[in-house]
């Protein structure tokens, strides 16, 4: 594999790692803004709020490479994306604002609290939708003709698949943030989130059978991808595994274990996404367009390349010591300023 077809792969994967990240690290903050409603007073809405305080500003740093990385690499299709998806993406970053602006506001309001707290379900609730309703629109595929998006399908991201994967990102970034507050809670609101837990663990492995279930009747060369020979070899093991992690998560949770249900959450985030990605490779816009066709100029991705390797790893390297910093148990009385 030459360089010029190489680079697109590296770029591909490093986007995917970048998004990955993203909806591991902020969907559980997402999930605790949208699990707050459930909180007995506003004293168990501090706590909920506080286990994420220290660590949530950092989780748009993925966001932002991931689309930074887009528009460097695969400048069509960045183009294509922010088109097609131009009222989807403009809710998920107002609702990422109103998230970000309420939990700050929150905790210096008085009279106002109540606003700011209904802002931050409100926001949290709308992100969350309106990343699994673009997530499922892409899936999907995007209206093009030769290579370019057709305008006039301006709300050709509105369908029942796209709603459908919108409202299972819901659900499963409540089960992150439910399963999130297990691990760092305890007393009454761990309680709550125990009880949470379980049906939301049900919804999100019945949503997931879903659109695994509908996703090769998308196209038929989804359909051709996942099951014909040898790729059904080779790709058998998603499923598989993905199953064998319900049924531990499954355990876990009715065991009261703390730990493994938020770890086996997010190995159900990734496994799940992995799937997505495998069915829609190696198209970065499907149903047509490839990473070769929407990539930019060797020299270019080379040279934005160095940077990533530079920044991936300080960024792992800072998150991974401020979740060192803060782990354990989140105490009632803590405070955030």
């Amino acid at each position: 594999m030459t360089l010029a077809e190489s680079l697109p792969v590296i770029w591909y994967f490093i986007i995917g790692f970048a998004v990955l990240m993203y909806v591991l690290l902020d969907g559980f903050v997402l999930g605790i803004g949208i699990l707050a409603p459930f909180a007995d007073d506003e004293a168990q809405r501090d706590l909920m709020m506080n286990t994420a305080a220290p660590i949530w500003d950092g989780n748009e740093t993925w966001l932002v490479m991931g689309g930074a990385g887009l528009m460097a690499a695969f400048p069509p299709a960045y183009s294509i994306v922010l088109s097609a998806l131009y009222l989807p993406i403009l809710a998920l970053l107002i609702a990422l604002i109103f998230r970000g602006v309420a939990f700050e506001f929150r905790f210096k309001a008085q009279r106002s609290r109540w606003i700011w707290g209904i802002a931050f379900n409100a926001g949290s609730l709308l992100a969350a939708f309106a990343q699994g309703l673009i997530l499922g629109a892409l899936v999907e595929g995007m209206p093009l003709k030769g290579g370019k998006y057709v305008h006039e399908a301006a709300f050709a991201w509105f369908s029942p698949f796209s709603m459908l994967t919108g409202v299972a990102v819901v659900f499963g970034y409540a089960l992150l943030g439910a399963t999130w507050l297990v691990l760092k809670t305890d007393g009454r609101v761990q309680r709550i989130a125990f009880d949470l837990t379980r049906p939301l663990m049900l919804a999100v492995i019945a949503f997931m059978l879903l659109v695994s279930a509908w996703l090769p009747f998308l196209d038929p060369g989804l359909m051709a991808r996942w099951f014909a020979w040898p790729n059904l070899l080779y790709l058998s093991p998603v499923p598989i595994l993905a199953i064998v992690n319900a049924v531990a998560l499954w355990r876990a949770v009715l065991a009261n274990r703390e730990t493994a249900p938020f770890v086996l959450s997010l190995c159900f985030f990734a496994l799940g996404f992995t799937g997505l990605v495998v069915g829609i490779w190696p198209n970065i816009v499907p149903p047509t367009l490839t990473i070769w066709q929407a990539a930019s100029p060797p020299s270019s991705q080379g040279f934005v390349l160095v940077g990533a390797c530079i920044m991936i790893p300080a960024v792992l390297a800072y998150t991974a010591y401020s979740y060192r910093v803060f782990r354990g148990k989140v105490a009632a009385d803590a405070g955030y300023h």
